[in-house]
């Protein structure tokens, strides 16, 4: 037990940074400085901070308290944090005066920066380039120096990936001193939005919300057959839906939810690999989701509502097959285990119910036509209001002080990964890189829509392989969402299927964090946890392919919307059902290899937005019916 713990202790800290076995004056030198970080970040949210201000600023506090959360090796326990760490926040604090003061002097010099602007340009670059390495590893400081090395060097290559080259001081210019490199879209994105939406989260996790969710799916599912797998599924859910967080939701949800998988019968494994996909569906999960879906609202310059109305569709369909897989796992294991575990009665249900006010309200705001910024300010007012109804919920000076800061913590990994991300994106409006790939992508697949799209989904489940999500995403949308556009695909489609295919990242080595911290909590190999949560969510990451090869699937985004949207989720939720059915190979009883195949093929033929396409599957699926009727009753 004591080696699991320090398991999932070690994974937290490879997200979230740790600060634990440092001093009591060292731990509240951090809480001030996050608190700070928070207090000014909200302070942006209702008055008027220019956009380089608050991007340079919040670039120097977020890696301020990297350099003291994050230790400079990795999995290190420090008890105090080392000059050099003090050394560089010095420097990250310089180098933002000098930017801040620098005004209009300084960005009339982003060409031919002078000798002061060189070294803080440096300086800035290098300190992004260390938090980055500190908080994903060097996976994602490769890929970073690569596309560096690549503006630099790329007078060099071959065509097509030829460009003219750019010299040091050109690069510097263009990565600190305008707002196309670090202090670009993704910092614009992380200051305001997702710091403001990690920040909501905190607050309500502290308020206990995470636990009136997982209480309520117990009560919701505990009369239910397979009561325990159902409770992780709707609680993955609910508690998803303010978590944006994958191994936030799946360790959550997994130290109350592993004790009844256990003694519903279930294995380890595919206990944990339950337990990590609910907690994946969290990044596609309305309204928070996870960092990348506020970058697509940038991207594509849509409200951010309409990224939520996006994402509605697509996170229903990834749970229901999620509820299609347990409810075949519990035949399999031979679960019947209805869970009265729970002491929670409805009366206490309905009056707990003020715990979904801040959701109800940070919706209706924006219904109603407010700014996702204010909207998200409000509601974090509502939730601090809202606590005071419950004795155990209300937020007391202290709690909310602890909440505001765990806001600003929780933050830097994300925040990091976006100044590294400006780079790349730097990178690829300096090169023209994005056009030069996506005509190569397109050229290998001969301009057919069908192979474009599998090109780039493994072009994305690659670059998910070495990076975060928020850092596949944003590498993705810069260079592999063209070629999806030049052959037809409309750009909130591409990049719905990018964002989709970027979550892979986290059922993937080495950066399945998820998995790895469920195998931790249930005790079971991380590896084979891993598996299982593939074959989990296996199904789910077809729908992707239903939004891009025809104008009725995108119709699952709710854009243009018409009567036919009825046939198309009709389909694609029967299509979900026979990949559950194929994945798992199981249905009233184990079924054969090319009853397994077939039911895929149906499965893939349903998901597939075509006429033909979707009433062969549907024959498939009948006749597939039909027959282990037939065979079940002889």
């Amino acid at each position: 037990m004591k080696e699991q713990n320090n398991s999932l202790h070690q994974l937290l800290a490879e997200e979230q940074g740790d600060s634990e076995f440092l001093s009591l004056g060292l731990r509240r030198i951090i809480f001030s400085i996050a608190l700070a970080t928070t207090l000014f970040h909200l302070y942006a949210a209702v008055s008027v901070v220019s956009a380089p201000v608050l991007r340079v600023m919040h670039v120097a506090m977020i890696l301020s308290l990297c350099f003291l959360i994050f230790p400079f090796q990795r999995g290190e326990h420090r008890v105090k944090i080392p000059w050099w760490d003090w050394l560089a926040v010095l420097l990250v604090v310089v180098s933002a005066a000098y930017i801040y003061f620098g005004g209009d002097n300084l960005y009339d010099r982003a060409t031919v920066p002078n000798q002061w602007d060189m070294c803080v340009g440096l300086i800035v670059i290098g300190a992004v380039l260390e938090a980055v390495r500190r908080t994903t590893g060097w996976i994602m400081l490769s890929v970073v120096l690569g596309f560096l090395l690549y503006a630099l060097f790329g007078n060099l290559l071959p065509s097509p990936w030829l460009h003219r080259g750019y010299d040091l001081g050109r690069i510097v210019g263009h990565m600190v001193i305008t707002l196309e490199g670090i202090y670009g879209a993704a910092v614009d994105v992380s200051s305001t939005l997702i710091i403001l939406f990690t920040i909501f989260g905190a607050v309500l996790v502290e308020t206990g919300a995470g636990s009136f969710f997982i209480r309520f799916a117990l009560r919701i599912m505990g009369h239910s057959k397979n009561a325990a797998a159902n409770s992780v599924v709707l609680s993955s859910f609910l508690l998803g839906s303010v978590s944006g967080s994958g191994v936030a939701t799946t360790v959550t949800v997994g130290s109350v939810a592993s004790p009844l998988l256990t003694r519903a019968g279930y294995p380890k494994n595919a206990a944990g690999g339950m337990l990590s996909a609910g907690g994946l569906g969290a990044i596609l999960c309305p309204p928070i989701m996870g960092a990348a879906a506020f970058l697509i609202a940038e991207f594509l310059k849509v409200p951010y509502l309409t990224v939520l109305k996006m994402a509605l569709l697509p996170a229903c369909l990834y749970y229901l097959s999620l509820f299609f897989m347990v409810a075949i796992d519990g035949r399999k294991f031979s679960i019947d285990q209805r869970s009265g575990e729970t002491n929670t009665s409805v009366k206490e249900l309905i009056r707990d119910c003020y715990f979904f006010f801040p959701l109800i309200g940070i919706v209706g705001m924006l219904l109603f036509g407010f700014s996702p910024i204010l909207s998200v300010f409000w509601a974090i007012v509502i939730a601090v209001f809202s606590s005071y109804l419950g004795a155990n919920s209300s937020l007391g000076v202290r709690r909310l002080c602890l909440a505001l800061s765990k806001g600003s913590t929780g933050v830097v990994n994300v925040a990091v990964t976006c100044a590294a991300a400006g780079i790349i994106v730097g990178v690829v409006t300096l090169t023209g890189l994005g056009l030069k790939f996506s005509s190569i992508v397109v050229g290998l697949a001969g301009g057919n829509l069908l192979f474009t799209a599998i090109l780039t989904g493994l072009v994305v489940w690659v670059v998910g392989l070495a990076v975060p999500v928020t850092a596949s995403y944003i590498i993705c949308a810069v260079v592999a969402a063209p070629a999806l556009i030049e052959v037809g695909v409309p750009d909130y489609a591409a990049h719905m299927f990018i964002f989709y295919y970027a979550v892979l990242s986290e059922v993937s080595p080495p950066t399945a964090l998820s998995p790895f911290a469920a195998a931790a909590i249930t005790g079971g190999d991380p590896h084979r946890t891993t598996l299982q949560c593939w074959k989990y969510t296996l199904p789910a990451f077809v729908i992707p392919f239903t939004f891009v090869l025809s104008s009725s699937g995108t119709q699952l985004l709710l854009r243009n919307v018409d009567w036919s949207i009825v046939l198309t989720l009709t389909f694609s939720i029967l299509g979900v059902l026979s990949l559950a059915i194929g994945a798992q190979g199981w249905l009233r009883g184990e079924i054969s290899k090319i009853t397994r195949l077939l039911f895929i093929a149906s499965g893939l033929s349903l998901c597939y937005p075509t006429i033909a396409s979707n009433f062969s599957g549907l024959a498939i699926l009948i006749c597939l019916g039909v027959y282990l009727w037939w065979v079940k009753r002889r």
